[in-house]
């Protein structure tokens, strides 16, 4: 009995507790995520001869989070590994390049307001640290959870909210490392491959600002984003040299989600890009997307969707190839990633549409289906200079969720994609096959170590 007592008050003392006061909370907390994937042309058709691949990975976090009066604090340490990347006796025989132990999200919060204020629904607190950043619907910026690293940022957030009303501004200046002289950064930190869908550069800094309202049936926003890199010439034999300055790129545009009646859900965005490219490139580009869901009953919902993203011809003096910045695109153009994602598909732009429809089979599974039809937003050519169809092909994604438990949960997909030679010459694929499938099976355990 004596020893539980003195566990108990540890375990107070620890969360900065004593008895009779719950004022501090502490949480730990964890996720296993294994996903095992036969890939046979995702994320770009393969060429005929080439084989299927398959692999297990494996994402394992641990999480600590703290709450204070004032003050919040949180910790999220992630390993992410393919099955047999290891040696399973010898000791980190594992190259460097592929070391996939790293922290996640380091951050800390501190509340500018009073309780007083607070417990009234009025925020104002300054968030500081390494984080993830979500906002609306993570298409321009998300943490790309789907991705077993994730995405995250180092950053300073300041953050208001009063009743319907929130206003976050926030700021980010990056460097290579500590240096006694000197800014220059050559946006390619250590670890996986950095950039933005697959460019391959960090932004050197980054400001913006997020306003948003909360409507009776939804919310509407607006968000200004301005993103800079690091100036560079290239020598006559391509030898890359960073230069002082930055070339600066900005992002604007509005976003709303509403309900229409008892069974529409509407969302619509729309967004200009201008500036410089991470090249020094004058940019203008554009996007924009509406999409509806209707429910026809308590358990299938289904609607069709439209995505245009502008892209840039052969020959433009300027770039008008839009980027949808540092969000979540396995989320919006296809399952199979061959759009925005790491696999390169040209300056074309694309245009999207599509049919989404979710079956809810019981309260545990659900069923969701879409189909694509992708086309370039620009007209292509061959290297002839020959106009070509800009019809890049038909996507078919079928995916389940199974909740078994609140802590563990199955999701299987299969999908497929049906490509055509217009897509295999921007993705400079050679002698493609034309049907290209993927299939996964992902088990998630997300357990509640400890709850004070």
């Amino acid at each position: 009995m004596k020893a539980k007592i003195y566990l108990f008050a540890f375990c107070l003392g620890l969360c900065g507790l004593k008895p009779g006061r719950s004022q501090a909370q502490l949480n730990i907390s964890g996720q296993l995520r294994t996903r095992t994937e036969i890939l046979s042309g995702q994320g770009a058709p393969l060429s005929k001869g080439e084989n299927p691949a398959f692999f297990t990975s494996q994402r394992t976090r641990l999480n600590v989070g703290y709450k204070a009066y004032r003050t919040q604090f949180y910790i999220s340490a992630q390993d992410v590994r393919v099955w047999g990347q290891d040696a399973s006796t010898n000791n980190r025989l594992t190259n460097t390049a592929f070391n996939g132990l790293m922290l996640h999200e380091a951050w800390g919060e501190v509340s500018l307001l009073d309780t007083s204020q607070t417990k009234n629904g009025k925020e104002f607190a300054l968030k500081i640290g390494r984080q993830e950043m979500i906002y609306d619907d993570s298409r321009l910026l998300g943490n790309l959870d789907w991705l077993q690293q994730a995405r995250r940022h180092d950053a300073v957030l300041l953050k208001y909210s009063n009743n319907d009303y929130t206003a976050h501004i926030g700021a980010a200046y990056n460097q290579n490392r500590e240096s006694r002289t000197g800014g220059l950064y050559d946006g390619v930190p250590n670890g996986y491959a950095a950039g933005t869908n697959g460019i391959g550069t960090m932004y050197k800094s980054m400001q913006f600002l997020y306003l948003g309202k909360k409507l009776k049936q939804g919310n509407i926003s607006f968000l200004l984003f301005k993103d800079d890199f690091q100036k560079y010439s290239l020598s006559e034999t391509g030898v890359k040299t960073l230069q002082k300055g930055t070339w600066n790129r900005v992002t604007a545009g509005p976003y709303l989600q509403t309900r229409l009646g008892k069974s529409w859900n509407l969302t619509a965005s729309a967004y200009l890009q201008t500036g410089k490219d991470k090249d020094g490139k004058s940019l203008d580009a554009y996007m924009y997307s509406v999409k509806g869901l209707y429910d026809v009953n308590r358990l299938l919902t289904v609607g069709p969707g439209f995505d245009y993203t502008s892209g840039t011809t052969a020959g433009a003096t300027k770039n008008h190839t839009f980027d949808p910045l540092y969000g979540t695109p396995h989320k919006f153009w296809g399952q199979m990633d061959y759009f925005y994602a790491a696999n390169g598909f040209g300056k074309g732009g694309l245009s999207d549409v599509y049919i989404t429809s979710v079956i809810k089979a019981t309260g545990k599974l659900s069923l969701q289906a879409d189909v694509h039809q992708f086309s370039s937003a620009t007209q292509l050519k061959n290297t002839e200079g020959e106009k070509r169809s800009g019809n890049f092909g038909n996507e078919l994604d079928v995916i389940a969720t199974y909740q078994l438990t609140k802590l563990v949960s199955f999701q299987a997909g299969y999908c497929s994609f049906l490509s055509t030679n217009s897509l295999a010459q921007v993705k400079a694929i050679k002698d493609p096959k034309k049907l290209s499938s993927w299939a996964y099976l992902m088990i998630s355990i997300k357990p509640d170590f400890l709850k004070l």
